[in-house]
């Protein structure tokens, strides 16, 4: 065979031939890759370490203690009724004491393997977590998703970043603007006043932990002026944090603020067991 003919057309172009053999060629080889990667490392489940058929996912006993978050809820603050009131209902304490963000939702219970994947992305170094938390908060959140122009993270002080490393809230954020298409606007929100950390606090006492926290910068101030913001953190406790950021946003010229997170506990009693 002409290899000249075969790999150019008539105007001297590569032709499609070999482009195409040349992306079979890397897709074999990154295929070669994983599966090596595989038989070096295993692909073990997140929650407790046994052994799966694939990456990023839960063994069959690790899956059932998940608990997913389903309509029907309180359309505004995204906490299931108690019983079943039909959907599109908003609840009595929305209503008696709107909160400053448009709507919020949560992916999972903190319960379960669900709260191990919190604890490891957050304190353990679990950054290879996100990818997989944040394809489940993609199912819980469309709606808001689709509502929004930007994604935001709660932002961590600079002097804990520096002992963590990283911000979790942050890598959620950046996984879902990879899965969504929304444009992830890393440090539009700042966190400047250091607090303590939120676990073994009451509700009051987290109000005013992180009261005046949060700022925007004046030049992101500008980026963010009329947009709607997607406000992401890992787990919604009595929404005292996003709150204050929330604050923050609207003061800084966002049009609206909706709240997504991967988790979010249970009973407004349980506040002091949880960051």
């Amino acid at each position: 065979m002409d290899l000249s003919r075969a790999s150019h057309s008539g105007d001297g172009r590569p032709s499609r031939g070999l482009g195409t053999e040349r992306h079979r060629l890397t897709a074999a080889l990154h295929r070669g890759a994983v599966q090596l990667m595989h038989l070096v490392y295993p692909p073990v489940c997140a929650g407790c370490g046994i052994m799966t058929g694939q990456a990023a996912a839960l063994c069959p006993g690790c899956w059932e203690t998940v608990r997913f978050i389903e309509r029907p809820y309180c359309e505004i603050t995204g906490l299931p009724f108690s019983h079943d009131r039909g959907e599109g209902l908003v609840s009595p304490e929305a209503i008696a004491n709107p909160p400053l963000y448009h709507r919020a939702r949560a992916a999972v219970f903190h319960d379960g393997v669900a709260r191990k994947l919190v604890h490891g992305l957050k304190y353990s170094d679990r950054a290879d977590l996100a990818a997989m938390m944040a394809a489940w908060m993609v199912r819980a959140g469309r709606d808001v998703i689709d509502d929004s122009d930007v994604i935001v993270a709660v932002p961590l002080h600079r002097h804990r970043l520096f002992t963590r490393r990283y911000n979790q809230s942050a890598e959620l954020a950046r996984a879902l603007a990879v899965r969504t298409g929304k444009p992830f606007l890393a440090g539009a929100l700042r966190r400047v006043r250091a607090t303590r950390q939120q676990v073994g606090l009451g509700l009051r006492a987290r109000q005013d932990n992180v009261r005046g926290a949060f700022a925007l910068p004046p030049a992101q101030a500008q980026r963010m002026l009329g947009l709607k913001v997607l406000l992401v953190d890992d787990v919604f406790t009595t929404g005292s944090t996003v709150e204050a950021a929330t604050r923050a946003l609207l003061r800084g010229g966002a049009r609206q603020v909706d709240v997504l997170t991967f988790a979010r506990v249970a009973s407004p009693g349980e506040e002091t067991l949880y960051a």
